[in-house]
């Protein structure tokens, strides 16, 4: 993975090294949709690509996500042609960079179910309102499951592995198409000379490019020409990873089914929505207790909730007595922030108020799925005037302004 240089004039330097008839684009945030715009903004052979991360790469919620991915959860609403569109392009990133190999890429099923703490005991049983396994549930879960459902198969769900997918695409961009990486801490966005626009470095160094896109995820919501315009908050979401010491014998190993669950806690407690997917590695993740947050000035300053960490290891207990306590290695316990809208909806377009400034955020959940087609609808926006992967009205950044109005 391509780390970033660390100076601010070495930016200045890598935009003065790009040849005049491509269009300079300054992308912002290193994160997996960041990386991507950058990728098809370079891969077109239109733009010259400069991108400023702060940090390292893939430092935040692109690297400590759960690489989910899913063809059709999003019909019915307006993301459905996003990450239908998106769903498709990872089937061709993969073709394209080996992502089987190189990110852990595979088709899975899905599986939704219901756990207890009151139930003890091996499953028995399968079908709603019964404990499973059966036909449709693997052995490894071995646990008090209800209520099994098959939500997703091979044709329509997938994972990746966040991390490795986004250092993947990014390096790609770096070595056939020229992206140039530069570390750097972006504090404000303004207008330039006639036609360019201008980053703000901290320290004073300033870039200036044709367009600019802020792909920060939550911490875009602390720029002010943003702040203007829209509210990007930060919810914060917990999670493990494990490698299981040994699976019993006949139980098939940890098969790729990706589990969603609804955890009721003892005692009349709320019930939460862990999920957990098991990687090619041999791997299990397993994420949950998301609230929202403050989001701080430094990705690196994210640290998980022990709390939150001891909920998710007793539901990965209590789901297989091969993620239990002792019966599993903890690989990593950690915590990310996603970035919402306050219309649940991400915002992708060009700024109302600033031409040539461009924003890409508030993907949630979804924001490993829907990279891809952020990236390449946004590419076309930048460089054509339009987008034809996707129709970008519905995240048009300027429906903040409208509701304002009302």
């Amino acid at each position: 993975m391509s780390e970033p240089q660390t100076t601010a004039a070495a930016v200045a330097a890598a935009a003065a090294t790009h040849p005049p008839l491509r269009r300079r684009v300054i992308v912002c945030g290193g994160g997996v949709i960041g990386v991507c715009t950058s990728y098809y903004l370079s891969k077109s052979g239109a733009a010259a690509v400069t991108l400023i991360e702060q940090s390292s790469i893939a430092c935040a919620a692109s690297g400590k996500a759960g690489g989910f991915l899913a063809l059709d959860w999003c019909d019915g609403g307006p993301l459905s042609s996003l990450a239908r569109s998106s769903f498709n392009l990872h089937r061709q990133l993969s073709d394209d960079l080996d992502g089987p190999i190189s990110y852990g890429y595979r088709p899975l099923n899905a599986l939704s179910l219901t756990i207890r703490d009151s139930d003890h005991g091996p499953s028995r049983s399968t079908g709603p309102g019964g404990f499973g396994p059966g036909p449709d549930v693997p052995g490894w879960v071995n646990g008090p499951v209800r209520d099994v459902k098959s939500i997703g198969s091979a044709q329509t769900t997938a994972q990746v592995d966040p991390f490795m997918f986004t250092g993947r695409v990014l390096r790609d961009g770096v070595e056939k198409y020229g992206v140039e990486v530069v570390k750097g801490r972006v504090v404000s966005v303004g207008t330039a000379r006639e036609g360019h626009v201008g980053v703000v470095l901290e320290g004073g160094g300033v870039v200036e490019g044709d367009a600019i896109v802020l792909a920060l995820g939550p911490w875009a919501g602390k720029l002010g020409v943003l702040g203007s315009v829209m509210r990007v908050y930060g919810m914060k979401a917990h999670s493990v990873v494990l490698r299981p010491k040994e699976v019993g014998k006949g139980g098939g190993g940890i098969t790729p089914h990706a589990l969603f669950l609804s955890y009721v806690e003892e005692r009349g407690g709320k019930a939460t929505d862990p999920e957990v997917y098991p990687r090619p590695n041999g791997e299990v993740y397993i994420c949950g207790a998301t609230a929202e947050c403050e989001v701080p000035d430094d990705p690196e300053q994210v640290t998980p909730n022990p709390d939150s960490i001891k909920i998710i290891k007793k539901v990965a207990g209590k789901v297989s007595s091969h993620l239990a306590e002792g019966e599993a290695e903890v690989k990593v316990e950690q915590a990310c922030i996603l970035p919402y809208t306050d219309d649940g909806i991400p915002a992708i377009g060009e700024l109302p108020g600033i031409k040539g400034c461009y924003v890409a955020t508030g993907h949630s959940c979804w924001g490993i799925l829907n990279a891809p087609a952020t990236g390449a609808a946004l590419a076309e926006l930048i460089l054509d005037g339009h987008s034809s992967i996707v129709d970008l009205s519905p995240f048009n950044p300027a429906r903040f302004l409208k509701s304002k109005k009302r």
